[in-house]
């Protein structure tokens, strides 16, 4: 089984479309995208669920249909759906495969403008573009088994419990997921692309992690360095990557969006 395994994990590679890299995956997109249906209700439960406010959730909404919509990521055969979770401590933000993305109220209520949250949410659009989830599943040999249970739901029949069952251990694996260093840097690359192309200044991103490196819970860094190791030098790689698409500086017209972030705010505890 072991040897089958590994034979299916080196023979099952795909193109990615957007990312042009050859990635080993045993999921397709829909399959991903069946899973992450099935998987947010849980991942919202570890989180205390949804957020009780509309408006919020509505401007949420909003700003990361705007990421996707007016970048190449529209081109993504995903249909991406933004997530505003109840816990006012984790300072996090993650992506299930198939385009189910969460934010929590902790991390939100630590941003300053929408330029911020567009280059959290466009980075955890770029885990999801770049099908990384899927390739950690492909990893954990989770894959063939994923192939056979995603997109039959549970039912009462032993049948569809056993299926239920691996497609929980999926979202575990999902919630204790370590991104590599390779897929950090990756995500900031497309999630700065996503950005800009939606007309957000990049110098968002740049403040988003300044805050992030500031935000400590007691001694401990915020929650998201340890689903999102910090690469080294992040900041300055970013920083590296303004200068080199906007040589004469970041031009004018790209928003920061500080006003209207401001006029939501309050409504975060």
């Amino acid at each position: 089984m072991v040897l089958f395994g590994l034979i299916g994990y080196c023979t099952n590679t795909v193109e990615n479309p957007i990312t042009g890299e050859v990635q080993r995956v045993q999921l397709s997109p829909e399959q991903e995208i069946e899973l992450g249906l099935q998987a947010r209700s849980q991942m919202a439960q570890e989180f205390g669920g949804l957020y009780p406010d509309e408006q919020l959730q509505q401007y949420l909404d909003n700003v990361g249909q705007r990421v996707v919509q007016q970048s190449i990521a529209s081109q993504s055969p995903y249909p991406f759906e933004f997530h505003l979770l109840r816990d006012p401590e984790t300072i996090n933000a993650f992506a299930l495969p198939g385009g189910q993305i969460f934010i929590t109220a902790g991390l939100m209520r630590q941003l300053r403008s929408e330029a911020q949250l567009a280059g959290i949410l466009g980075h955890e659009v770029g885990h999801v573009v770049a099908r990384h989830g899927a390739q950690h599943l492909a990893k954990r040999q989770l894959g063939a088994a994923l192939v056979n249970a995603v997109g039959i739901a549970a039912s009462d029949t032993p049948e569809g419990g056993r299926r239920a069952a691996v497609i929980a251990q999926a979202v575990n694996q999902m919630i204790q997921l370590r991104y590599g260093r390779d897929d950090e840097l990756e995500s900031d690359r497309l999630g700065f692309r996503f950005m800009t192309e939606a007309q957000y200044n990049p110098q968002g991103k740049v403040e988003l992690m300044e805050i992030l490196g500031s935000a400590r819970q007691g001694n401990e860094p915020p929650e998201f360095f340890s689903t999102h190791p910090n690469p080294g030098n992040r900041i300055q790689r970013l920083e590296a990557l303004i200068q080199e698409n906007y040589p004469n500086g970041v031009p004018p017209q790209l928003e920061e969006g500080r006003d209207t972030f401001r006029q939501v705010q309050p409504r975060l505890p």
